[in-house]
């Protein structure tokens, strides 16, 4: 091929435009770089097919286009796959976001929301934010202040997903880390025993791993008496959003898998300055950061510039109130996280015994396990029947997520797992048509 050779821009895109489905400047700016990438490859004595190069790239930003999967992993919090599936909300056009109705003036932002978590949880006040990242890094910021020594255990300096790195965060927030005890022993004297003024303790409940063995660390409780005897304010970071220990959602009380998750209600209870948690995790609701706590803190933090930066829009005040109002009327079991953890095994067997059958595919019901997923309770799994379809290649895998729309199966020893704890019952003709296509 010469440069000759080299198709028009608009000749290229025309072809592509007629096998993806994406809007024409899309198509365009890639088969204009596409061109640009053989004429340069040409110059320098090689030879590249921009009509290949062009539909490889365009194939790839199509399947990156957000769409529907159905996720038959059997993690139910599946970080790549959305975290927490969230009920069924409307966001309104136009609403009364920031409108007081009786006075027709300008009103405060989520505060119907702000009540109602406040009173679920048994808070003075509640703020909340895009994520529980941005809400500890405000916490931080407004309650240590610039320059701040926050006191932290070093058996708590967690990296999570994306190389989040706590240290690096609270450097970010501008205060500075004081570590305090060893990775594995952390006992209440190493935080007394510190040096110099404390500007804010934190406690942050490990939400991805366990330190086992020859460990210590300073439960919630007296973390709280040890900030106040510093006078300084605690900072709990439980997480993963547990709302109630005792979980009265749940007929029959709690499941082994959540012993010793932290709950923000007790947490809060037990006098702590500010409780921070996620919305996607075990509270069921969307991507959002929730602080809960004394008033004067909530305030300092909402007053902070910070907190415009991260502040949440209508659709995930709109979601989160859906979530919160399910809680505080007693319906909690039917959040869709919820729903799926606690289905009993049996049900699961049954229904993937049906979609074995329907689907005419060769496999076996096997005793399994699923996972709570996005870091919480880390190391504890939920006991679960599953489909396992053996075959040392990839290929049943494969055409599962071919399958419009895709259904996302796991892969182990060598067999493709499909696990229907992380799948809406009314989804299973979906996960029966995909099995009878292998």
């Amino acid at each position: 091929m010469d440069l000759r050779d080299l198709p028009a821009v608009d000749a290229l895109a025309g072809e592509l435009s007629a096998d993806f489905d994406l809007p024409r400047p899309v198509v365009v700016s890639v088969a204009r770089e596409a061109v640009d990438e053989a004429r340069d490859a040409i110059r320098s004595g090689s030879s590249v097919d921009p009509a290949s190069t062009a539909a490889r790239r365009l194939r790839a930003l199509s399947s990156a286009r957000l769409r529907t999967v159905v996720n038959a992993t059997g993690v139910l919090l599946h970080t790549n796959l959305g975290r927490a599936p969230v009920a069924d909300t409307e966001t309104p056009f136009f609403s009364n976001l920031e409108f007081d109705l009786d006075t027709g003036e300008r009103g405060n932002r989520a505060r119907y929301l702000y009540a109602l978590i406040a009173s679920t949880v048994g808070a003075e006040a509640v703020l909340v934010v895009n994520n529980n990242a941005g809400a500890l890094f405000l916490a931080l910021a407004a309650l240590a202040g610039r320059d701040g020594r926050v006191a932290v255990s070093r058996g708590e300096l967690i990296e999570i997903g994306g190389s989040f790195r706590l240290p690096d965060l609270m450097t970010a927030s501008g205060v500075h880390l004081v570590e305090v005890g060893t990775t594995n022993r952390t006992r209440g004297s190493d935080f007394v025993d510190v040096p110099g003024t404390i500007e804010a303790v934190l406690k942050v409940h490990p939400s991805n791993y366990r330190v086992e063995g020859f460990t210590e660390e300073v439960p919630f409780s007296k973390m709280v008496h040890i900030a106040h005897e510093l006078d300084a304010p605690f900072i709990a970071d439980v997480g993963s959003g547990l709302l109630d220990e005792s979980t009265p959602w749940i007929e029959g009380g709690p499941p082994e898998w959540l012993a010793g998750e932290p709950a923000v209600r007790q947490v809060l209870e037990q006098g702590a300055d500010v409780v921070l948690f996620s919305g996607d995790k075990l509270l069921g609701g969307p991507q959002a950061g929730i602080v809960a706590g004394r008033r004067n803190s909530i305030e300092r933090m909402a007053k902070h510039p910070i907190a415009r930066a991260v502040r949440v829009n209508a659709a995930t005040i709109t979601s989160l109130t859906t979530t919160f109002e399910a809680y505080a009327s007693g319906q909690a079991a039917t959040i869709p996280f919820w729903e799926m953890a606690t289905t009993a095994p049996g049900e699961i067997r049954r229904r993937t015994a049906d979609v074995l059958r329907i689907s005419g595919a060769a496999g076996s019901i096997v005793d399994g396990e699923s996972l709570p997923g996005a870091g919480s309770v880390p190391g504890l799994t939920i006991p679960t029947p599953v489909l396992r379809i053996d075959g040392g290649d990839e290929r049943a895998w494969r055409t599962l997520a071919d399958h419009e729309p895709p259904v996302i199966a796991s892969r182990r020893d060598g067999a493709t797992v499909v696990n229907l704890r992380s799948v809406p019952a009314d989804e299973d003709s979906i996960v029966a048509a995909a099995l009878a296509t292998l």
